[in-house]
């Protein structure tokens, strides 16, 4: 206590006071709230970078699963596409000892369609072209090659062995779907149009000797029986074609007429099939060409056979002792073909069910109806 002091008077005591109240703690102390506010934002700090991180191990993880199930997918999808492709391998397979007994029942029936058996699977169709091209041939010539869903009219100039084909021209037309069910009126009148229009464009450099007809080769790539070098009556549509009113008819008299129609001049000097023009072409370029093959939107075989080796020919011998033979081998059926369920399928959904079987094995459209 201060000596001389009024320690009734609060004013007058000059020592440390400790104050009540609010702020009585201010004096040399730390404050408490001030910890704990701390204490919690570490806190929340803490539990948001857990989180985080164990939202990153959870992404993480999920997409090794999902990673993990793709690749089982995938790995699943593979391997079912491996058994489709080695299934597909095994059902087309065509080993050496299969081609043989295909290439024996073929020569079987080739030799009953020479002889003239009805039961042949192949018509072996005597073509009547007797001499092939040497490469000698001079002058204009047009060409109609009619074969499948298109057409092409050709004009071309021959210069023999020097020039050979010294100048040519074509064209290429579709024909429209509804022609190839339609009337053989129609599908011939409206080739007869193109074809007018065609020797309209006929230029200078193409000569044509006075008073001389123009000639045209009409290739005609489907079964005919042929009468001779320039006629031949249709036995069925392929290909696709189903035509009222042409079977059984004289397809160069049909075209003849159409061409009259259209005022055009113009003599069909040969009826070839498609093969049979082939060999010619190749023979042109080639004197050692002896057969032909076609494989596009139909298939077919044409050779040159010894006119005596023929003994459904009843006519006088050619004096080249040769004979093209068109084989339509398109028709040949055997239990040695390995029909798959896919060529089954084709046949089944075919306009000629049952009919060239062997042209929808091998026949580049087929592929199309595949894919």
């Amino acid at each position: 206590r201060a000596r001389g002091t009024n320690h009734s008077d609060p004013s007058s005591f000059t020592g440390p006071r400790i104050q009540s109240g609010v702020g009585a703690q201010t004096l040399g102390a730390a404050d408490p709230g001030a910890k704990m506010g701390k204490a919690a934002a570490v806190g929340t700090a803490v539990v948001v970078c857990a989180a985080v991180g164990t939202a990153v191990v959870l992404s993480r993880r999920r997409r090794r699963r999902d990673a993990e199930l793709l690749g089982a997918a995938e790995a699943e999808r593979k391997k079912k596409v491996a058994a489709v492709i080695e299934d597909v391998e095994r059902t087309l397979a065509t080993p050496t000892a299969l081609l043989r007994g295909i290439s024996d029942a073929l020569v079987v029936e080739m030799e009953r369609g020479l002889r003239g058996d009805s039961h042949s699977q192949l018509k072996m169709l005597i073509s009547y072209v007797d001499n092939l091209p040497t490469g000698d041939e001079h002058g204009l010539f047009y060409a109609l090659d009619l074969g499948g869903t298109n057409f092409r009219v050709l004009r071309v100039q021959l210069g023999g062995r020097e020039k050979r084909v010294a100048k040519q021209q074509y064209q290429e037309v579709s024909i429209p779907p509804h022609l190839m069910v339609g009337t053989s009126l129609e599908l011939f009148d409206f080739i007869a149009s193109v074809l007018a229009k065609f020797v309209e464009t006929e230029g200078d450099e193409f000569h044509l000797p006075v008073g001389r007809q123009r000639e045209l080769g009409f290739t005609f790539s489907f079964p005919v029986n042929q009468l001779s070098i320039s006629s031949g009556t249709l036995i069925k549509w392929t290909k696709g074609f189903s035509i009222n009113g042409a079977v059984g008819e004289d397809v160069v008299a049909e075209l003849s007429k159409a061409m009259e129609r259209q005022g055009l001049d113009m003599k069909v000097s040969a009826l070839v099939n498609d093969t049979v023009g082939t060999l010619a072409g190749g023979r042109y370029m080639d004197n050692d060409v002896v057969a032909a093959i076609i494989l596009g939107t139909g298939t077919n075989a044409a050779y040159v056979e010894h006119a005596n080796a023929i003994p459904k020919w009843t006519g006088l011998l050619p004096k080249s002792g040769n004979m093209v033979i068109n084989t339509e081998w398109g028709s040949f059926k055997s239990d040695k073909l390995p029909l798959s369920e896919y060529d089954k399928a084709l046949d089944f959904e075919s306009l000629n069910p049952g009919e060239q079987v062997f042209i929808s094995m091998v026949l580049s459209i087929s592929f199309t109806f595949l894919c």
